[in-house]
């Protein structure tokens, strides 16, 4: 089993490698557009912020080697109520919240231009298995180029997307670039703060760190038995 695990910055690429343990070997190469760092079945490289930097660095290791799933992994901000501080997330579905037009009547969605696409559809079997494993909430992961900032935002987000359990900043691209490999992909967040006013001090990015940790840990187990078993029933 060999999984591509693409992070926003090193901290989040550091917390999934721990998962390999105290004593697991990490192993460090360059491609074109990446650094990946090898630890156990993961591959896990520091992608930079965004979906754009996300989907390219994601599609320069996705051309370098063969995988068998791609996974966006790190930390993220929670709806209220759904998924609060120190809870995981696996995303049901990913979706491109900001991606379209403002138009007198509002946001219109990329797909009411005429073109692109909005979401991506992770393996039901896998995120069945994933939450089971990790005792996550699932839904939907909204990715953004501008975190949120104000409760009016918040609101409109759940108005506009009532399946939303979090929101973050390169799971589609992510996605994308699993797509156009032909790579089934998987989204899980940690939830390190609330989606909408930015409070600092009540940020906990260090025990989302650790959550994501101990998510990889079993996860590996899960992720191996829907690779080599599970994957046709998706």
């Amino acid at each position: 089993m060999r999984v591509l695990v693409v992070t926003a910055v090193p901290v989040e690429r550091d917390a999934v490698t721990r998962a390999s343990g105290p004593g697991g070997e990490i192993f460090v190469h360059t491609v074109p557009g990446a650094e990946i760092h090898r630890a156990g079945p993961y591959d896990v490289l520091a992608g930079g912020a965004g979906p754009a930097a996300a989907a390219a660095s994601a599609a320069f290791a996705l051309a370098s080697d063969r995988y068998d799933l791609v996974i966006s992994a790190g930390i993220g901000g929670g709806f209220a109520g759904v998924a609060p501080v120190g809870s995981l997330v696996v995303a049901g579905r990913i979706g491109a919240a900001d991606l379209g037009a403002e138009t007198p009547a509002g946001f219109v969605p990329v797909t009411g231009l005429g073109f692109g696409r909005v979401w991506h559809f992770p393996p039901r079997s896998l995120v069945k298995a994933a939450r089971a494993a990790t005792r996550a909430v699932t839904g939907d992961i909204l990715t953004v180029s501008t975190v949120t900032g104000s409760a009016e935002r918040a609101a409109a987000l759940l108005a506009a997307h009532p399946g939303a359990v979090a929101e973050a900043m390169e799971g589609f691209g992510v996605a994308e670039a699993a797509a156009l490999s032909g790579v089934p992909v998987l989204e899980i967040r940690a939830v390190s703060n609330a989606v909408g006013p930015r409070d600092r001090d009540a940020w906990r990015i260090g025990d989302a760190l650790a959550a994501l940790t101990e998510a990889f840990g079993k996860l590996t187990p899960v992720l191996e038995g829907w690779i080599h078993h599970d994957r046709n029933d998706s």
